[in-house]
């Protein structure tokens, strides 16, 4: 097998044109030209004795071989890079910072985001990209996720930070031409506006583990077309509690069968970095922790 401690150039060229797309981006990233880029890869496929890339006059596509060796290298560079930060615990935060976080979380969590964490700490770059899918952190090249809900990936460092309330709310006409079910049996009778997540309407969830696919005409991806079709009276909607509290509180939403017991959405924060976790995602995370609390208080 050959050594790779003396490939270090060609291992950064070709973890940084799998996250950036091309050579020419990986270039911009590390400072280079696109040549140097692609002559690095290919003295590094040429050691290890197979093709890592199809290339084209316009496209790059990993081979099979090429995907298996990014999922293998690209966490160790990643630790590599978080061990050089270790050793500067005592120096302030710096570099990028990338994020994902839910879009429908962003209004409750940027404010503070902005005006606390990144004003205590001038020297990170902020990344921000909002999505309700599962990025893959690796391959997408994120410090940290934010994600609501499970499964989670096994091969990532997850952290619990709260667990959400959740809440069934409908519109007050709705309750008025379809009554407050006062049964889980009766509550799946109603028509719904569903979350769709990929395509796959997912179901409501009851303390205990019991579920009903809800029924509807309207399939949202999400949580802020769910929120906007309950309050047009078109379904009850199954959500966070913290993303209705104002329409609750001014009566333009109503929730349902408040004695069922909903069992509540854990709020987790992601990386890729291992043991050895960098100042400014470790940072990123404890302050989450104490907002995410306060959202499960709402």
């Amino acid at each position: 097998m050959p050594n790779m401690l003396g490939e270090t150039s060609g291992l950064m060229a070709f973890v940084r044109t799998v996250e950036a797309g091309s050579f020419t981006a990986a270039a911009r990233d590390l400072g280079t030209t696109p040549s140097a880029v692609s002559k690095s890869v290919a003295r590094l496929e040429k050691k290890i004795g197979t093709r890592l890339f199809l290339r084209s006059t316009r496209t790059l596509t990993l081979t099979q071989d090429g995907k298996v060796f990014f999922e293998r290298l690209a966490p160790l560079l990643r630790e590599l890079d978080a061990s050089d930060d270790a050793i500067r615990q005592q120096a302030p935060p710096h570099g990028r910072l990338r994020i994902s976080m839910p879009g429908e979380l962003a209004p409750l969590l940027l404010p503070r985001l902005f005006g606390i964490f990144a004003k205590a700490y001038p020297d990170l770059q902020l990344d921000i990209g909002l999505t309700d899918r599962f990025v893959n952190l690796v391959r997408e090249d994120y410090d940290v996720a934010l994600r609501a809900g499970s499964p989670l990936p096994e091969d990532l460092i997850v952290r619990r930070l709260a667990d959400l309330p959740m809440v069934m709310v409908a519109s007050p006409d709705f309750v008025a031409a379809w009554g407050d079910p006062e049964s889980a049996e009766a509550l799946a009778r109603l028509p719904f506006a569903r979350y769709a997540m990929g395509g796959a309407v997912q179901p409501v969830r009851l303390v205990g583990g019991a579920t009903f696919m809800p029924n509807g005409r309207i399939d949202c991806d999400t949580g802020t077309a769910l929120i906007h079709a309950a309050l047009n009276g078109l379904g009850a909607a199954y959500l966070l509690r913290c993303l209705v509290k104002e329409e609750l509180r001014a009566g333009r939403l109503v929730e349902l069968a408040p004695e069922i017991t909903l069992p509540k959405l854990p709020l987790s924060a992601l990386h890729a970095f291992g043991r050895t976790v960098p100042a400014r995602v470790r940072l990123f995370c404890d302050f989450m922790a104490g907002e995410a609390k306060a959202l499960a208080q709402l």
